[in-house]
């Protein structure tokens, strides 16, 4: 099960406002000759250039994601500029847009769920290798019994579960349900701006499909929307990479040094560190490790006074106080002091774990498992005339050391004692 903490709404927030950009573009009524000559081309320009950034990253599944959505595109645009043109369909119009209709939600869903696990070369093949397969029975079967496919595509099979409000056809629509709940499953295991921004592009093919005939240049707006929606997410993907930590979810220390470069005149700077990591690390284990570090930063992340946590490297924070000042930010260093080392966590036998929740609830309340607490020491500097970010945070860094060498547990500014800091927890605790 993922943490509830890595679902978030951000990962829908960049292919949501796509979609609803796509919305209002395809409801525009009397366009003028440059957004007519834009939607023409925009399909093909987004597929190139999102189709290279893909290429360029060894993305395949979201190379061919693309490329599915244009096939798509092109074969029923070549549909729509026939009936403009001539006030009708043409005659394989029907089993065109039917066959588009079947096969387009279940390629997007088969390359949306297949993963990169095998040599890239290997899998770039077995992709292809699927598209063809696929786009020549379906080529064969509509050149040689165009009629007979026509019919069993168009065959209402559960007359129960037909309505009127259907615009497509009835197989259809369980293979967008199940490529839906498909991606929905995939999203929740493993949350990640990709894999909602598939959810949301299948949601945008699921309503175009019907207005294609209706509203012109829907086709156009959509599947470049649906296209950019993939290539927006492949970026956002690699921002997080480099600019955001995996293991605790806090910005790291990319992050920060752009964030350090933007501060103004007044700020505060504070790095933190776990007491005794390696120790701990040792004793109880790197999983134990890494949950300490997931609770420290879950902490910090919390800190009041408008602070922001960084994670700096292995146990090491960086808290960040724009246009504050030090008197400012020290009750705040001490709340989440003390309230890190108050905090127990319960460690349970990783080989007995219970198979399900009722077990464990059964387990908690029966039986006390062994606890264990952590402390942290911070540093801080307040910024100063002619003094630099990376000068303010190197000044944190030797009062972290300080702090260290004080007891540890302590927050302790940069030139202050250890008498100093003693007062002040004093004064914070009165």
């Amino acid at each position: 099960m993922p943490r509830p903490s890595a679902v978030r709404f951000s990962h829908f927030l960049p292919s949501l406002l796509l979609l609803l950009a796509g919305l209002a573009a395809a409801y525009v009524k009397d366009l003028n000759v440059f957004f007519t000559s834009l939607f023409n081309v925009l399909p093909t320009l987004v597929l190139l250039l999102g189709g290279a950034y893909c290429a360029v990253y060894r993305r395949q599944r979201e190379l061919f994601l693309m490329v599915t959505v244009y096939i798509a595109y092109f074969l029923l645009d070549t549909q729509t500029d026939y009936y403009r043109d001539n006030g009708k369909v043409r005659d394989d119009a029907a089993v065109v847009f039917h066959l588009c209709c079947l096969l387009l939600p279940l390629l997007f869903g088969v390359f949306a769920a297949w993963q990169e696990r095998t040599h890239l070369f290997q899998d770039m093949v077995a992709r292809f290798a699927v598209l063809l397969a696929v786009g020549s029975v379906a080529l064969g079967l509509e050149q040689s019994y165009p009629h007979a496919l026509l019919i069993w595509l168009s065959e209402i099979r559960w007359p129960a579960l037909h309505g009127a409000w259907m615009s497509l056809i009835q197989l259809s629509y369980p293979v967008f349900i199940g490529s839906f709940l498909l991606l929905a499953y995939q999203y929740w295991r493993n949350p990640r701006p990709l894999h909602a921004a598939q959810l949301v592009g299948l949601l945008g093919l699921f309503w175009m499909l019907p207005k294609t005939f209706i509203l012109p240049f829907t086709l156009n707006i959509m599947c470049s929307q649906v296209m950019l929606m993939i290539a927006a997410a492949v970026a956002h993907e690699a921002y997080q990479m480099a600019f955001r930590d995996e293991l605790t979810g806090l910005p790291g220390r990319r992050a920060l040094n752009e964030r350090m470069q933007r501060l103004g005149r007044n700020y505060v700077l504070a790095m933190s560190d776990v007491d005794h990591f390696k120790k701990f690390n040792d004793t109880h284990g790197h999983d134990v490790g890494d949950q300490v570090l997931r609770l420290v930063a879950s902490k910090l992340s919390k800190i009041g006074g408008g602070g922001k946590a960084y994670r700096y490297g292995g146990e090491e924070f960086a808290l960040v106080f724009a246009g504050k000042t030090l008197e400012e930010c020290m009750p705040h260093l001490e709340v989440i002091r003390e309230s890190i080392a108050t905090y127990n966590i319960h460690l349970r036998n990783q080989d007995s774990r219970p198979q399900d929740d009722s077990q464990g609830r059964q387990r908690r309340s029966g039986t006390h498992a062994s606890s264990v607490s952590v402390t942290v020491s911070i540093g801080v500097a307040e910024r100063i005339e002619q003094r630099t970010p990376e000068e303010v945070l190197k000044s944190a860094d030797q009062a972290l050391y300080s702090a260290k060498g004080a007891g540890r547990n302590c927050v302790m500014a940069f030139g202050q004692t250890r008498r100093g800091a003693v007062r002040m927890e004093a004064a914070t605790v009165e």
